[in-house]
């Protein structure tokens, strides 16, 4: 009786929670919910693909490097636009790429094409990617922010995280295996997903300002000038940001390559490790970020770092495929730890400068995500695939780690300026 009541009482308190946040909040997260579906559902396929349709190492690591070099230097553009008109407008335009991307992906003949779809990817996922934390930077208080993010993605990454690599993997099969026939139906499949979130964005969320349409808007490197005299260690910050996320271009794109051509993962097995990426932040996102919201988010950070290093060195070392799906669920906490230092992210400048802001983290983090993702094909290539993770695990103790111990806590000034 205790427990049910125990339950009933955290089930209330948890739909008080869901009924407090702002609606343009829930419309993003469902819209960003969807998209990672069907992104998990490809995601241990897409470099499979590439090197099916005739890449080679370097090459694939060419293909993401160019997307997010190009993706970047619009960066500090598209946060422009979004303090100028709002993140709608440009939330449609990225969903309407992210549609180009799996559309060439569908079509593509050989590997030169995904050149093109890669880079409609990387610039629709980061615009609205930047149309959607703009709503998260302004719309969320801060003692609410950490634990409703970790809520989106707890339901994005986590439960449609898991069911897409399932689904991806059944169809793969079912078209004929990891081949270029078997795996091209799926980009269709996420086609037509794109068509429908674009419908809701637009039907759904809000035309409102949330960074203040009333406000002489300055220049555009005046408003440069203005966000990094706006904070204090914004400029080490933005190192910590860029090599947090370099796992997207540097990492990821080599993981199942990596287990299906050293370790000889099935489809099965490379489902499983996308399902165990999901898994962590399904099961733990919630409270990591409840926690991160109490207690602050660096000391949080610290601890799903490590965890993230442990996973690298599991996938370099694993003897088995058990092994690869538990290197998979550890590598969840790179989500946990993404979650958590965007949540810092926006509390470091005021809300009239957020989308200038996450405009500039985004050219210089793409930047630096592009030039690792080709030098990570040309050591895949010259050295071997291992040697990318081990690189990684370096850079993060060597580099980022450091300075990220140099950095205030953000929480307790957001707290004290709301």
């Amino acid at each position: 009786m205790q427990i049910t009541a125990l339950g009933n009482k955290l089930g209330a308190r948890g739909l008080s929670f869901l009924k407090e946040l702002p609606r343009d909040w829930k419309v993003t997260s469902i819209r960003s919910a969807l998209n990672r579906f069907f992104y998990q559902m490809l995601l241990p396929y897409l470099s499979i693909y590439t090197k099916a349709l005739g890449a080679s190492g370097t090459q694939l690591g060419m293909i993401n490097s160019i997307g997010l070099g190009v993706s970047g230097f619009l960066g500090p553009v598209t946060g422009t636009l979004i303090d100028r008109f709002g993140p709608k407008k440009v939330y449609l335009v990225g969903i309407s790429f992210l549609a180009l991307c799996y559309l060439i992906y569908g079509v593509a003949q050989n590997w030169l094409i995904v050149i093109l779809a890669m880079l409609f990817y990387w610039l629709g996922y980061e615009t609205t990617t930047q149309g959607c934390i703009a709503v998260c930077a302004t719309a969320l208080t801060p003692d609410k922010r950490a634990t409703a993010m970790s809520l989106c993605e707890t339901f994005a990454m986590g439960l449609l995280g898991m069911l897409g690599p399932l689904l991806g993997a059944s169809l793969v099969t079912r078209f004929g295996g990891a081949n270029i026939s078997g795996i091209r139906p799926l980009f269709y499949v996420a086609l037509a997903g794109m068509i429908f979130t674009f419908f809701l964005i637009l039907t759904q969320l809000s035309n409102r300002n949330w960074s203040g349409s009333g406000k002489k808007q300055t220049g555009f490197f005046t408003g440069l000038n203005q966000v990094f005299s706006s904070g204090y260690g914004l400029k080490r910050a933005i190192v910590v940001i860029a090599i947090t996320f370099l796992p997207m271009g540097m990492v990821i794109p080599f993981t199942h390559v990596f287990a299906r051509d050293a370790k000889l993962a099935t489809p099965q097995v490379l489902g499983w490790m996308t399902t165990g990426f999901a898994f962590t932040p399904f099961v733990l996102g919630i409270p990591i970020g409840r926690l991160a919201d109490r207690i602050g988010r660096k000391k949080v950070l610290y601890v799903t770092g490590f965890l993230y290093q442990v996973s690298l060195i599991l996938l370099v070392i694993a003897p088995s495929a058990a092994f690869l799906v538990f290197s998979g669920i550890l590598q969840g906490f790179y989500s946990v730890n993404t979650v958590l230092i965007t949540a810092m992210l926006f509390e470091m400048v005021p809300k009239e400068l957020m989308g200038r802001w996450i405009g500039i983290v985004r050219f210089f983090r793409l930047l630096l995500a592009a030039g690792a993702a080709y030098f990570a094909g040309f050591i895949a290539d010259k050295f071997g695939m291992q040697y990318i993770f081990l690189g990684m695990l370096a850079l993060d103790l060597i580099v980022r780690m450091p300075l990220f111990i140099t950095i205030p806590e953000t929480l307790k000034k957001s707290m004290a300026g709301r």
